[in-house]
C-alpha cells in the first residue's frame, strides 16, 4: 500500500504528536489531526465536520479507553467517518519505562498498513445478528466472554468492548450472524 499526499485524500484522525511522528514514519505526505488528549476540543470537532464535506475522514486512535472515546466523539461530529483499529499488543511498546504507554506511535508499519486497509464504516444494510445469537456464542454473560470478545475483535479488527459496546460495534459496522460465528470459531480453534 502506498501512501502519500497525492494517492491518499483521507484525514487521519489521532490522539497525539507522537502517532503523526510515527504516520509520517512510514506514510510521508499523510495528513493528520490531533485531538491532544480524550478531551477532544469543538474546535477540533468543528475542523473535522467542515473537512469530511471534501475529504475522507479515518479514525485511528489507540487501543484503550481513551481511544475509544475519541472515536465516539469524532464518531458522533462525523458520523461517515470510517475506522481503523489496531490491537492492543500492536499497539504495545517494544521498550518499556517511562512514557512508554499503549498506543498507534508503537505500532509496526505492518500494522498500520493493515489497519488503514481494513476500515470499517457504519453500514445502511443492518446486521442480522440477535442477542440471543450474541449469548448463544458465549460473547456476553459466559465466563469466558472476555476473552472471546477481545479474540473475535482481532479476528474482525473491529477493537475491543464491553459486551454491550460490542454488540453496539458488531452492528454499527453490519457484521453478519455467518461472519461472527466464523469469527468465533477461529478464535475458540486457537
Amino acid at each position: 500500500m502506498v501512501l502519500n499526499k497525492k494517492q491518499f485524500n483521507a484525514v487521519v484522525v489521532v490522539e497525539g504528536k507522537d502517532d503523526t511522528i510515527r504516520l509520517n514514519q512510514f506514510f510521508p505526505g499523510i495528513e493528520t489531526i490531533e485531538t491532544n488528549g480524550s478531551d477532544v476540543p469543538e474546535a477540533v470537532l468543528t475542523e473535522l465536520k467542515e473537512l469530511a464535506k471534501n475529504r475522507e475522514i479515518i479514525v485511528l486512535t489507540d487501543p484503550d479507553l481513551n481511544g475509544e472515546r475519541i472515536r465516539r466523539l469524532v464518531t458522533e461530529a462525523v458520523p461517515n467517518a470510517k475506522q481503523a483499529f489496531i490491537t492492543r499488543k500492536e499497539g504495545e511498546p517494544t521498550k518499556h519505562g517511562r512514557g512508554s504507554s499503549l498506543g498507534v506511535e508503537h505500532a509496526s508499519k505492518q500494522a498500520l498498513v493493515k489497519a488503514l486497509q481494513d476500515l470499517h464504516e457504519s453500514q445502511a444494510l443492518p446486521s442480522d445478528l440477535t442477542k440471543s445469537d450474541y449469548q448463544r456464542l458465549g460473547l456476553s454473560s459466559g465466563v469466558d466472554s472476555r476473552k472471546l470478545r477481545e479474540q473475535v475483535g482481532i479476528k474482525l479488527r473491529v477493537g475491543y468492548g464491553n459486551a454491550k459496546q460490542f454488540y453496539k460495534r458488531l452492528h454499527t459496522f453490519g457484521v453478519t450472524l455467518a461472519e461472527l460465528e466464523q469469527a468465533v470459531e477461529e478464535a475458540k480453534n486457537e
